[in-house]
C-alpha cells in the first residue's frame, strides 16, 4: 500500500451545481446550507458536517467516536488534528482532537478519542451525552505534526493519556502501508485500568512480529510492562537504541518537557517530533496585572486581570471565535492594533505596535487594544 496519498475534493456533479454562483445568488439572503440542512443535517457544500456511527468507552473517562463527515471531508495525515464542533444549550463549542485511524481505513469514517477532563466543559458533555446518530461539524484536518512522507525505517512513538491518539493513527497507518521496520510503541498511563486502546494494541502486538508495545504505569507497580515515570535510564531499558529511531512524541506536558530535555541531552533532538495539546502558562514576570483592555469594535474596556485575552474577552461578555484554546487552531486570532503581549507558552513579548495574535495564548502587559 503507498504512503498516504494527498486527499481530494468529491467531484460529485451535483455538488459542483451546489456551489455555482447561480444557486448562491437564487439562495440568497440565506446561504445553501441553510436549506440543505433543514432537509439533512449532513448535507452541507462548504462545511464537513459529521454523523456519529459508534461510542466506545475506552476507559473510565475516555471515550471513541467514530464520526461519518460528508462529501467535504479531504482526508487527514497521520498525526494531525480536527476542530470538532457540537452545540450545548444554544451555544456552539469547539475543540480539537487527533483521528486514531489509520489513514487508510476503507469505509471513509473516522475515529477521535477524548479525555475528559475534571475542568472542562465540552469533553464531559461529549462522555455523558454522546450518541449514535449525534451530528456534528468538523474542521479540515491541520497540523504539521505528521509522519513524513518518507516513512523512517527505525520508529519510536512515545504518548501518554489521550495524546495516543495521533500516534496511534500513526502505528495504524504504517502497519496498513506494510511497514517491516521496527516501531517501539511506549504509552504512560497511570493504571492497567487508565489504558486505552488496551484490546487493540495487544492484537496489534501479535499479529506483527516488528511492533513491540511497552505500557508503563506511573502510579501502579504491576499490570504493565514497566512502572514509573520517564527516566533517561528507564528509556535506555525500555529502547535501548531510541537515539537512532526518529521519535514521535504526544502527551501531557510533564511527559514532553522530560522526554525533550533528555533527547537534547543526547544529541538527538533533530529525531524527535512532538506536538502540545495542553497549555502551560509561562510564569507572569511582574507580581500583578497593570492597564486596561479596550475591544475597541464592541467599544468596550476591562481592567487587565492577567488572565489570557481571550479569558478576559469572554469576561467581558464578548463571545470572540475560538477553537482549541491552545495556541494550536488559529481560529482565535485577531488584531493587536497597540500594546504589547505576552505569549502564555514561550513568555516572550511582542512589539508595541498593529500585529495578528492569538488571543487564547496571549495575555496583556499594560494596556492594550483589540480589534474585537
Amino acid at each position: 500500500m503507498p504512503a498516504q496519498t494527498a486527499p481530494t475534493r468529491h467531484k460529485h456533479p451535483l455538488r459542483r451545481l451546489l456551489k455555482s454562483p447561480l444557486t448562491r445568488a437564487l439562495a440568497t439572503p440565506h446561504s445553501v446550507d441553510r436549506y440543505l440542512q433543514a432537509l439533512h443535517p449532513r448535507w452541507s457544500v462548504d462545511t464537513v458536517q459529521a454523523t456519529v456511527t459508534a461510542v466506545t468507552p475506552q476507559t473510565h473517562d475516555m471515550l471513541s467516536l467514530v464520526l461519518k463527515p460528508n462529501w467535504n471531508w479531504m482526508g487527514f495525515k497521520a498525526g494531525q488534528f480536527v476542530q470538532l464542533s457540537v452545540e450545548i444549550d444554544g451555544v456552539r463549542h469547539s475543540r480539537c482532537f487527533s483521528p486514531a485511524n489509520s489513514v487508510h481505513r476503507t469505509d471513509g469514517q473516522i475515529e477521535l478519542c477524548f479525555k475528559a477532563h475534571a475542568n472542562g466543559f465540552v469533553t464531559p458533555h461529549l462522555l455523558a451525552n454522546a450518541k449514535v446518530g449525534m451530528h456534528c461539524t468538523m474542521s479540515q484536518a491541520m497540523g504539521g505534526f505528521a509522519l513524513p512522507e518518507h516513512r523512517p525505517d527505525r520508529v519510536l512513538l512515545i504518548s501518554g493519556g489521550s495524546g495516543i491518539t495521533p500516534v496511534l493513527a500513526m502505528l495504524r497507518t504504517l502497519l496498513d502501508e506494510g511497514h517491516t521496520g521496527k516501531i517501539s510503541f511506549v504509552h504512560y498511563a497511570r493504571s492497567a485500568q487508565d489504558l486505552p486502546y488496551a484490546d487493540a494494541l495487544a492484537d496489534i502486538e501479535d499479529r506483527h512480529a516488528n511492533v513491540d508495545v511497552i505500557r508503563v504505569l506511573t502510579d501502579a507497580p504491576e499490570g504493565g510492562d514497566a512502572s514509573g515515570l520517564f527516566s533517561a535510564a528507564q528509556i535506555t531499558e525500555l529502547v535501548p537504541d531510541h537515539s537512532q529511531a526518529t521519535t514521535f512524541l504526544c502527551g501531557p506536558p510533564s511527559l514532553m518537557d522530560a522526554v525533550t530535555t533528555h533527547w537534547a541531552g543526547i544529541g538527538a533532538a533533530n529525531r524527535l517530533h512532538s506536538e502540545r495539546f495542553t497549555l502551560t502558562k509561562a510564569p507572569r514576570p511582574d507580581a500583578s496585572a497593570t492597564g486596561d483592555v479596550h475591544f475597541a469594535r464592541s467599544e468596550r474596556y476591562a481592567a487587565n486581570t492577567g488572565d489570557s485575552l481571550l479569558e478576559q474577552a469572554e469576561a467581558a461578555g464578548l463571545r470572540p471565535q475560538h477553537g482549541c484554546r491552545m495556541g494550536i487552531c488559529a481560529t482565535c486570532t485577531c488584531r493587536k492594533t497597540s500594546g504589547v503581549v505576552r505569549n502564555l507558552q514561550t513568555g516572550a513579548l511582542s512589539g508595541p505596535g498593529e500585529e495578528s495574535i492569538r488571543i487564547c495564548v496571549s495575555a496583556p502587559e499594560g494596556d492594550v487594544t483589540l480589534d474585537i
